[in-house]
């Protein structure tokens, strides 16, 4: 399964994972408590006190029903922000047509500034559930997506509006990638460790799916509902109605967990182990790639295929870009049930060296200005950027128990899951930092040469020392480092 959080049953204390592979063993299965706890008190402000997911008697008779909506309710809420959070990605191929005259380094720049402002975000978002309560932060969390999709509808009506405001409309679309923490961080504390990995899973598949089903959406809506060219500001403001369903949707139907608590300590501590930093690296490659495409996936088909610039086939053209992240999101759990048997050093390795041949093969087979072989391959890079996801969150629970310092020193293993999951949460933070990166490297690329091509040779040199490393680190000297399955 794909999870982001899972967290460690009895303590409370949160684990991050990001979507892929297998959730770190926050909980054994076996410790579900069947003996007599406090009953479930309801509080005003939809407060919870008393909740015990492992209590199986509780669980049973009421907490499966209480959590199952609280689940329905985030999945739609943290689709939403995905949403949010890509939508400069498709609007900024339009521009033109709406009398826009930005240069290609300004698209760039609304391209990657969501992804730089999301990454950060995610970080304290992941400590907003335990401050503030799951179902009140759900509701602010929504709320705030108004901002950046009303903004982004005002400021595209108006070819007149400078860049310095779009581009601040476009960070404020950031927000919508912080809402993938805390919506995991709230649904980890609903859920038995038995059950969690399920639950989170469907958590963040809703989620990402919301990328996939902007990027289909919004060119439709855009040119059907057109008066001349295109009708931009539907692209904010189609998404608001469900902005507030999906607030008063938390209002009315989620519940805050008054043993919801976060995990400040851990996250420092995980700031000391080099393992941290080599894993930030790797899913950069990974999760980065992912989510940094994404992004400039309809650019690219934009530039590299300008016949398909006028409106119907272009619109087509331009749909399928969603294409790349629905097979990537769905990618992502083959990744880690793969790396369960075979190991995610091994899986990692063998994805990094498919989107570099992948990448190579596209660089060289553009000249025959084939669109449908071009969709074809990076398709194919999405799907191995997926794998890679699972293969390498599915490695960081292992190291951290096997190989961190703590775990060298003697730590519980207690210890070193509180450790293993706020290193998760770190790194799920910085992968997404690939969201700037790629739009920006491929910008440098553009204005030097007035190619992408050294870019993505640039990417390819990545994805190499990026196995390189991984072999270094976690299959060369496995034995010595008792790692043989990382």
């Amino acid at each position: 399964m794909t999870v982001d959080r899972t967290a460690d049953a009895g303590t409370g204390n949160s684990l991050d994972l990001d979507v892929q592979g297998s959730a770190a063993p926050s909980a054994q299965p076996g410790t579900t408590r069947t003996t007599d706890s406090p009953a479930l008190e309801f509080r005003p402000g939809r407060w919870i006190a008393n909740w015990d997911a492992e209590n199986k008697e509780q669980w049973e008779t009421a907490g499966r029903t209480i959590a199952r909506r609280n689940l329905n309710w985030s999945i739609f809420a943290e689709f939403l922000g995905f949403v949010v959070w890509q939508l400069w990605s498709i609007v900024v191929v339009q521009l033109p047509a709406a009398g826009f005259t930005f240069s290609t380094s300004e698209i760039f720049w609304l391209i990657s500034m969501p992804s730089l402002v999301g990454a950060t975000l995610r970080i304290p978002y992941t400590f907003m559930v335990p401050r503030f309560g799951g179902r009140n932060w759900t509701i602010v969390s929504a709320l705030l997506l108004l901002i950046p999709a009303i903004g982004l509808g005002l400021c595209v009506s108006n070819p007149e509006t400078p860049f310095g405001v779009m581009l601040l409309v476009a960070a404020l679309a950031g927000f919508g990638g912080g809402n993938f923490a805390s919506s995991m961080a709230n649904i980890t504390f609903f859920y038995p460790a038995r059950e969690k990995g399920w639950a989170l899973g469907l958590n963040a598949a809703g989620g990402n799916m919301g990328a996939a089903v902007a990027q289909l959406a919004v060119p439709i809506v855009i040119t059907m509902l057109a008066v001349g060219s295109v009708n931009l500001p539907m692209a904010g403001w189609m998404w608001v109605p469900f902005i507030l369903i999906a607030a008063f949707g938390a209002f009315k139907y989620m519940d805050n967990l008054t043993s919801a608590k976060g995990d400040v300590a851990g996250s420092i501590a995980a700031l000391k182990e080099p393992h941290l930093w080599i894993m930030a690296l790797l899913y950069i490659g990974t999760f980065g790639s992912f989510i940094g495409f994404a992004g400039v996936f309809p650019k690219l088909i934009k530039d590299y295929f300008p016949a398909f610039s006028s409106i119907g086939v272009g619109t087509v053209a331009l749909s399928l870009a969603f294409l790349g992240p629905l097979v990537g999101s769905l990618a992502r759990p083959y990744g880690g049930r793969m790396a369960d048997r075979m190991g995610g050093a091994r899986m990692t390795i063998a994805a990094f060296a498919s989107m570099a041949v992948i990448t190579l093969t596209m660089i060289w087979t553009l000249p025959l200005k084939n669109f449908w072989l071009f969709l074809a391959l990076f398709l194919m890079l999405f799907t191995a950027s997926g794998f890679g996801n699972g293969a390498t969150y599915r490695m960081i629970p292992v190291i951290f128990a096997t190989s961190s310092r703590a775990a060298k020193n003697g730590a519980s293993s207690v210890a070193t899951q509180r450790l293993a999951s706020s290193a998760l949460g770190l790194i799920s933070a910085i992968g997404a930092y690939g969201g700037f990166v790629i739009p920006q490297v491929l910008n440098a690329s553009n204005s030097a040469s007035g190619s992408y091509t050294s870019a993505f040779y640039g990417f390819v040199g990545a994805y190499v020392l990026m196995l390189v490393v991984c072999w270094a680190c976690y299959i060369r000297n496995a034995n010595r480092n008792a790692m043989g399955h990382v």
